[in-house]
Formats: structure tokens, sequence, C-alpha cells
């Protein structure tokens, strides 16, 4: 299920965090209603722009708790303009945290995020199914080891959901997807 908050209700331009902050409760009150494997959007769509007092508030405080308080759901940001994502990716870049964006239909992280974390998520987004490590240690040529610590690392920032799975032969493994 996808749930959708727009933030230009709050006013087309957002400043400092107690504005952040209020926002914030609003937000965990909608990730707490929410299943496993369900979706909360940010909507950026007719915010002109926002500060970064008001980003680190709002999103990198929400990140930063996401997998613990909220598990297996997911946040992700849309519509942001390029002064809303430039704020935004300095704020979670600072914080040391990512976020999903979608830009159309196209989904792309937003933060601090490595290019061998990007490249993976790249590949689960392709699939557009459920993918076991194995295939995508095959298919981006990176050993299984690696390649479980990088789906570790997504898996515990919110981004990519591990689930239990089979594969082919029937035995039990785990596969990773991103968004349901």
């Amino acid at each position: 299920m996808y749930k959708r908050l727009k933030l230009s209700q709050y006013g087309a331009q957002l400043w400092a965090k107690e504005k952040g902050r209020q926002i914030r409760s609003r937000v965990a009150t909608i990730l707490g209603s929410l299943e496993t494997g369900d979706v909360l959007v940010i909507d950026g769509a007719g915010v002109e722009a926002f500060d970064f007092s008001f980003a680190t508030e709002l999103f990198g405080k929400t990140l930063m708790t996401l997998v613990v308080e909220f598990p297996g759901r997911f946040l992700i940001v849309e519509n942001m303009n390029e002064c809303t994502e430039e704020n935004l990716n300095r704020a979670l870049e600072g914080l040391n945290v990512a976020i999903i964006l979608r830009r159309k239909a196209k989904l792309d992280l937003l933060g601090k995020v490595h290019p061998a974390d990007r490249e993976t998520f790249a590949a689960i987004v392709k699939t557009g199914e459920a993918v076991s490590a194995g295939a995508l240690s095959r298919d981006l040529e990176v050993n299984l080891t690696a390649m479980n610590e990088r789906l570790s690392k997504l898996t515990s920032m919110g981004i990519v959901r591990r689930e239990k799975g089979s594969s082919a032969t029937g035995r039990e493994q785990y596969v990773y997807r991103v968004l349901s």
C-alpha cells in the first residue's frame, strides 16, 4: 500500500527545525499506521524551497529511526525541484543516511551512498522482482561475500527489504526487493 504526504500543505517555503519537527511528528504517525512492505511517499510538488535545518530535522531524523521504529516500511521522496533536492542531498550526506528518490518512474538514491551500493540498488530495481544474493553476485560479477555485505548495508538503511524465499531447487534462501 502507498500512502502519500504532500509537503506543500505546510507551505511553499519550509524553513527551520521547528517546522521539520512538526511534519516529522505527522510522518511518524503515518509510518506507525503502515504495515510491513508499505510505502510512504513524501511528495515535494509545490514546495519551492526548504533549508538544510528543515531537511535534517524532517528527513534525516526520520531516516535515522526508520529501521528501528518502523521496520519493513519504505520512505521515498518525489517531485523535488533542483533546490529542494540539493538541500536534501547535502543534509542526508552530512548524516550518513540515504533515501529512495523517485523521478517520474525511475528510482534512485539520494544522500550518502557508496557507488557499489548504488550499483546494487539499481540492479535490484532493474530486476523488478525479488532477487537472491547469488543472482546479484553473478549479474554484477561480485563475490558472494561482498554482495551479502552490500545487501546487509542496504537492508539496515531501510532501502532494500529482505524476505524469505526459495531457490529453484526448493531450498530456503533470502531474496531482496525494493518497494513491493
